[in-house]
């Protein structure tokens, strides 16, 4: 007589047969996918394009995008100990951040090495989000020893979507949102949708007009929905993460294990960064009192023993650089490009790059790139002349218009 597996065995095989969990928006997305382009995104499936990556970009910069954030990784801290235990733990004066604010931040090992950046929402009083790249729960819960705080990951419970581009603001007016031409750069509020609320923040990852929206996972196809519908008339378009890549450097953004080697995900001791050596140092502030980190960092800012520095590129040619080695006078090696493009709207070869100090601090001329192009089925060794320039590469001036521009 065969036996009939049991529920929980069901279960377990199903999700062995997962190998990709499917985001709250996912019928909306693969509804619209034509290139079938998916990528692992934190155990979730997410596209690298949709229908095409280059248009995809030029629907940020010139109309309306929505990107799904679903999978990024996202915790509720709440108590009365919430602000100290924030503090605690992460780099900027979480006391300086008022309810209905957002601001980015970092936060690091005792080493002074940086985990993971990303940004904290101040929902009330007592109550933040943090968003960020990578899984940190064991640690968050350990930092939190002896606070009155309350900690738990929401990724799945709270879905996420990025509205980007110049007509953004326009699609939520016409979706009804009424009064969200308040909000400024960094700011929250909580509006009304079907039977709850969507929390509307003026922020995103692409230098341009733009907000972010979180909501409970039953509402998430009635959100999109009403966006799709009030977008219509206003180009807007899903995509993937490869335009959203090309915006965000321009706009000058790293982004944690592409950019710099996070301390726990790194293997070799010189691999870690602080952050001063990866251009985060503006969120350090010694004045709060104690925080992860800040003995070491404060020492080496000191000693001045920080032995790696992140900067913009601008590259000769267009080719992108891609990976490409940097070269002091074409003979010694003094770093690597992270991330590269040919910049359409700064028409020009843009690279962000971590050197070796003293290279792209003190020593800041006579840079080379090596590239290699395919020409005709063979590959040819470039060497192009880099200068270090400031990011972001780009600014608009509607990123941070108030009121924003109603197109």
């Amino acid at each position: 007589m065969r036996e009939i597996p049991s529920h929980s065995t069901r279960l377990a095989q199903s999700h062995f047969r997962t190998l990709r969990l499917p985001s709250p928006f996912q019928p909306r997305i693969e509804a619209l996918a034509r290139t079938e382009d998916w990528y692992d995104w934190a155990g979730y499936k997410a596209p690298n394009s949709l229908w095409d990556s280059e248009l995809e970009y030029f629907a940020i910069r010139s109309q309306a995008a929505l990107f799904d954030i679903s999978p990024m990784v996202k915790y509720r801290i709440e108590g009365p100990d919430a602000e100290a235990c924030l503090n605690r733990i992460t780099l900027r004066d979480v006391a300086k951040l008022k309810p209905g604010r957002v601001h980015y931040t970092a936060w690091c090992d005792d080493e002074g090495h940086v985990l993971d950046d990303g940004t904290l929402f101040r929902l009330g009083e007592q109550n933040f989000r943090l968003c960020c790249q990578e899984r940190h729960l064991p640690w968050l819960l350990d930092s939190a020893c002896g606070f009155d705080v309350r900690i738990e990951e929401e990724t799945e419970a709270i879905a996420g979507l990025a509205l980007q581009g110049p007509t953004s603001f326009a699609v939520l007016r016409e979706a009804g949102f009424a009064g969200v031409e308040h909000l400024k750069v960094f700011d929250l509020a909580d509006f009304l949708h079907q039977n709850g609320t969507v929390t509307i923040c003026r922020t995103g990852f692409t230098g341009d007009l733009g907000y972010e929206l979180f909501v409970e996972t039953k509402l998430a196809l009635s959100l999109w929905d009403r966006l799709w519908q009030a977008g219509e008339h206003r180009g807007l378009r899903a995509i993937g993460y490869q335009a959203l890549n090309r915006a965000r450097i321009e706009a000058g953004l790293i982004v944690a294990n592409a950019d710099f080697s996070t301390a726990g995900h790194a293997l070799r001791a010189d691999r870690v960064r602080m952050p001063d050596e990866i251009g985060l140092g503006f969120m350090v502030d010694a004045e709060k009192g104690h925080f992860n980190g800040r003995t070491a960092i404060i020492k080496a800012r000191q000693n001045k023993t920080m032995h790696h520095v992140l900067v913009g590129l601008e590259i000769e040619g267009n080719i992108p650089a891609e990976h490409a080695i940097v070269y002091h006078r074409k003979k010694r090696e003094v770093g690597l490009v992270s991330a590269a493009i040919w910049s359409p709207m700064a028409k020009r070869n843009i690279a962000i790059a971590g050197l070796s100090r003293p290279f792209g601090d003190t020593i800041t001329d006579d840079l080379w790139v090596e590239i290699y192009a395919m020409r005709e089925l063979k590959y040819e060794r470039l060497m192009k002349r880099a200068k270090i320039v400031p990011r972001p590469f780009i600014k608009l001036d509607r990123r941070a218009a108030n009121p924003p521009a109603d197109f």
